[in-house]
């Protein structure tokens, strides 16, 4: 019994490092022997820029006068808003620019899929632009994004969404959550392609289009990895800059209970991921399929411990309590104590490991429950 506990506590544990720190080290070492960057040019192609929203007064105007500041020729630009069943003042603030090229689409509501569709079906331009509300574009992003369609092995290029510096430890640690993330997504970006696109600020050839399933969770992926396995490249522009809010550890983890329930449905929707037809296979599993195994290892971790041979045994369940311990007590420790430079983010990774717990719903619950507003709090500095 004990050598089976042993085996399988250094097994569990070998793989959560694996998953954390062991792959992006591969990962770099891939990138730098293999990396193939993409090339640009400097055609400004025509656009069509598609923002759905729901309820979404609070950002729609700074999103909008942010767009109609970009560099980038007007006459090559329409802009399209489609309002998913709206019933704040979004659709009164956005037909309040039609004058100025801003084209309205009220819809009942039918989710972001669906209103994505009609937006996409609308667009008459050569490359799709696909944005959220929320996030104001930087002035040169467009055409720095464009520009990756010089390329014509790119089918989908990502902008970079910067989270603003956060005014509290839990924004800080998603933050920093956010920029772990972005490093592994240049990398893949360098190798071939990233695992969908960035949901907030993202283009694509508009031939390459396709109808996304109603009940999608995950559209920013669904809708790449269609070009994707049509042999074009996913990558990340990284001098395309969105600029974004930061969000607390609450809101971050009812986002990832989402995007962990979409993997799922992705794996449904593309069961070639799992088959050589998916050249990026051994990339797309490590960085994303590995993290929705993480609560299962480390309860296997846990379990397993019991069952080492003494003094390991209560060495590993006494750094375990503590960890967990750590965790807990975080919400109850002052900002301004010292021990909560260590709790935050002890508390910050255990969330979001939960989290993938929580998106097993996805197999049992409408996929539209799943969808929660992300809460944010607007900052002077963007």
């Amino acid at each position: 019994m004990t050598i089976l506990s042993t085996a399988v506590f250094l097994m569990s544990a070998v793989l959560l490092v694996y998953v954390v720190v062991g792959y992006p080290l591969v990962l770099a070492i891939l990138t730098r022997k293999f990396g193939r960057p993409f090339t640009r040019d400097e055609e400004l192609r025509t656009v069509s820029i598609v923002i759905a929203v729901r309820n979404g007064e609070k950002f729609i105007a700074d999103k909008l006068n942010s767009i109609l500041a970009l560099d980038y020729p007007k006459e090559l630009i329409e802009i399209l808003v489609v309002s998913d069943g709206s019933d704040d003042a979004t659709d009164s603030i956005a037909a309040g620019f039609a004058d100025r090229g801003v084209e309205l689409w009220p819809v009942l509501r039918g989710g972001k899929a669906a209103a994505l569709n009609l937006g996409i079906s609308k667009a008459t331009n050569e490359i799709l632009i696909l944005t959220d509300v929320r996030q104001r574009l930087a002035v040169e992003s467009v055409r720095r994004l464009v520009g990756c369609f010089g390329d014509p092995e790119v089918g989908v290029a990502s902008g970079e969404l910067s989270i603003l510096q956060g005014q509290t430890d839990e924004e800080t640690d998603t933050r920093l959550y956010w920029n772990y993330e972005v490093w592994i997504r240049k990398h893949m970006s360098t190798l071939d392609s990233t695992f969908g696109a960035n949901g907030p600020f993202y283009a694509m050839r508009r031939a390459l289009a396709v109808a996304i399933p109603e009940d999608t969770l995950l559209d920013d992926v669904y809708l790449p990895l269609a070009a994707f396995f049509k042999g074009y490249r996913l990558v990340l522009e990284d001098s395309a800059k969105a600029f974004d809010y930061p969000t607390s550890l609450d809101s971050e983890f009812q986002r990832k209970v989402r995007t962990q329930a979409g993997l799922f449905q992705i794996l449904k929707a593309y069961p070639q991921m799992l088959t050589s037809k998916n050249r990026m296979r051994f990339h797309f599993l490590s960085a994303k399929y590995g993290r929705p195994a993480m609560p299962w290892l480390l309860l296997l971790v846990a379990v397993s411990s019991c069952g080492l041979p003494a003094p390991f045994a209560l060495w590993a369940v006494m750094l375990q309590a503590l960890f967990y311990g750590l965790s807990a007590v975080d919400r109850f420790i002052p900002a301004s104590f010292p021990l909560k430079r260590l709790t935050s983010p002890i508390r910050t990774f255990v969330m979001l490991v939960l989290s993938s717990v929580v998106a097993m719903k996805i197999f049992f619950v409408p996929p539209r429950e799943l969808w929660k507003e992300t809460q944010v709090r607007k900052v002077s500095t963007l």
